[in-house]
């Protein structure tokens, strides 16, 4: 085999290699099967895509809601609800939360907040809607080396997030 053919050959074995190390769902060309999660003890829904977080992981560490894992575990997803007795602004409750330091994007509104960073090589991304009692929450964490198929996922899941 000729060395220009060697190098075709190993590029397509890596592509191969990348799709398969890939979520399924997120790196099939197949559409995603979404579903309308809601929170039962304070309204809060989102979408979830349930092709790609297939496993049910239990309840959050706090509040109300569900954890959902994909099928190889390498990524998870976090619906939380949890009381806001104190009142706290998104300003008060992420600076409350002492926050790394490295944080990549931070938008923060008087209603929400939204930061994201790296960690371990995976991105980790937050939204906090506030409303009167609850702060209703999407905590996503994924490989950093699939940002590209999972940005529509993020940015749907995120987009998606109400209250009642």
């Amino acid at each position: 085999m000729r060395l220009r053919d060697q190098f075709i050959a190993l590029v397509a074995l890596a592509f191969v290699a990348l799709g398969l190390a890939l979520s399924p769902a997120v790196a099939a060309a197949e559409p995603i099967s979404w579903v309308r999660y809601q929170v039962p003890e304070t309204g809060a829904a989102v979408d979830l895509p349930t092709s790609i977080f297939t496993e049910e992981a239990g309840k959050p560490e706090a509040g109300y809601g569900g954890r959902f894992l994909t099928s190889d575990r390498r990524a998870d997803l976090t619906i939380q609800s949890v009381p806001n007795d104190a009142g706290f602004s998104p300003a008060v409750f992420l600076a409350r939360k002492n926050p790394p330091p490295n944080i990549i994007y931070k938008r923060v509104t008087p209603r929400f907040f939204v930061v994201s960073s790296f960690r371990k090589r995976k991105i980790w991304c937050d939204r906090c809607n506030f409303t009167g009692r609850f702060i209703n929450c999407v905590l996503i964490n994924y490989p950093a080396a699939e940002k590209r198929q999972w940005d529509s996922v993020v940015t749907r899941i995120s987009n998606t997030l109400a209250s009642r």
